[in-house]
């Protein structure tokens, strides 16, 4: 069996903390693991890691890379150049798969952004799946609903076979599904036969099945080809149209992590309702999420209300729309506006940065580089930059030179200079960043050479 996991989305629902560079599927919601890092863990207890693929975009690939680490260290992610939804997504991982393996293999589709407590059920789910597989058919998993959710899709299934599929109804068709026994939230979890998928493709969407045989894939996807792709779900190409549909019941937990009330709801509460995360004071609120990253956030007197505080935005609104906050999302991408893209702090392979001041042709960052990490070797077409050592010893490679900068010393990077920035010490490095230039981007690195595969 091989596993795919589909983690190119934006989570533009969990915005603000949730943002286009750093979406949900990486973020740690108050636990241990990230989503994308629990999602693999799941799969991995039946699934071999070189059988597991993790779909994402270009620009998560050395995020995801990262989260996975030595436990994924041999499994494959493969990076879409442009998001094109999850049926080009879900082709491109069946292309790797025929590319690599001869035989006939049986196929598992999982979200990044579930959370699923019981793997034993999960896993028994799946195994009682495998004899619709091997049919011939495409398996879906429902979930029998236990309140009217109009954010969710539906499945109407009778004796195994799907009937039909119903996406995001209103409350009243919701309360109906909900009396009758037919109906199922659909979890976005599909298994099939790569054959099958294959000639189901060909039948219902033959323009992805046409473009995905000229696509060679690898953990780099050339963009003139995927470019052309249909933006389609899988539900929408080939789920809603196909007689080859069967619904096995999920008997496992289910939790679909898209919105901030989903996330109050799997949280654990303090006698009046509550939910706080981080520096929160608060007198005589009920049934209230407040999560706060860098401030203090103080509430009074709030009922059923949703506050999420970052360094550089705060959303407050009732529980019941925060399905609304993807509206929010997107109107800051038609103004353009940096906050739905990334946040302050932004995390690398190495270790992370944060922004502490711009203005006007300059910025000033926080570097912090792990033990025993480095930045690529570099350099910069627009700008110039100014390190000053905080704390730990670094070592600067400027224009094939070794500079040794212990706390309180500095160095000055010319534009256009090849440099690298590494800590082979024992303690974590910190430096103070300062750019000078017309243009500020990340997109102004040009790399020569990278311990983590960005060249």
């Amino acid at each position: 069996m091989f596993g795919v996991i589909l983690a190119g989305g934006s989570g533009s629902r969990l915005w603000p903390l949730s943002r286009e560079l750093y979406p949900k599927q990486l973020i740690n919601f108050n636990t241990e693991k990230s989503l994308i890092q629990s999602t693999f863990e799941r799969l991995n207890k039946f699934i071999p890691s070189e059988n597991i693929i993790s779909v994402t975009n270009t620009k998560h690939h050395a995020n995801v890379k990262m989260q996975l680490g030595q436990a994924g260290e041999n499994s494959i992610i493969l990076s879409e150049p442009v998001s094109k939804n999850t049926a080009p997504a879900i082709a491109l991982s069946v292309k790797y798969i025929i590319e690599t393996t001869e035989d006939d293999e049986t196929v598992l589709v999982v979200p990044s952004d579930l959370l699923i407590e019981n793997d034993e059920k999960f896993i028994q789910s799946i195994h009682d799946a495998q004899k619709y597989v091997e049919d011939g058919y495409i398996v879906t998993f429902g979930i029998k609903p236990n309140y009217p959710e109009t954010g969710f899709g539906y499945i109407r299934c009778i004796d195994g076979k799907v009937q039909g599929f119903t996406e995001k109804p209103d409350n009243q068709t919701a309360e109906k599904y909900l009396q009758e026994k037919d109906y199922y939230w659909n979890s976005g979890i599909f298994m099939f036969k790569v054959s099958t998928l294959i000639e189901e493709l060909e039948h219902y969407c033959p323009e992805i099945s046409s473009l995905i045989r000229n696509i060679k894939c690898s953990e780099s996807i050339p963009f003139n080809e995927f470019d052309k792709m249909p933006n389609i779900s899988i539900d929408y190409a080939v789920m809603e149209k196909s007689q080859k549909i069967a619904m096995v019941e999920l008997q496992s937990d289910w939790k679909d992590l898209g919105s901030w009330q989903s996330i109050y709801e799997v949280s654990p509460k303090d006698e009046n309702g509550n939910v706080f995360v981080g520096h929160v004071l608060d007198k005589s609120s009920k049934n209230s999420f407040v999560y706060s990253s860098s401030k203090l956030v103080a509430t009074i007197g709030l009922e059923d209300t949703v506050i999420v505080e970052t360094e550089d935005a705060i959303l407050a609104c009732k529980k019941d729309k925060t399905q609304e906050v993807k509206q929010i999302y997107e109107t800051l991408k038609e103004q353009q506006d940096g906050t739905q893209m990334v946040h302050k702090t932004v995390y690398r392979p190495w270790g992370f940065y944060t922004v502490i001041a711009e203005g006007k042709g300059f910025q000033t960052k926080l570097i912090h580089v792990n033990v025993g990490q480095k930045l690529s070797v570099q350099s910069h077409n627009h700008r110039s930059e100014h390190w000053v050592v905080l704390s730990g010893m670094a070592k600067v490679v400027l224009e094939g030179k070794d500079h040794i900068l212990s706390p309180g010393h500095s160095i000055d990077i010319g534009v256009k200079a090849i440099h690298s920035l590494q800590n082979p010490y024992e303690q974590d490095l910190e430096i103070i960043e300062i750019q000078k230039g017309d243009i500020l981007s990340e997109d102004d690195i040009v790399r020569y050479e990278d311990i983590y595969g960005r060249v």
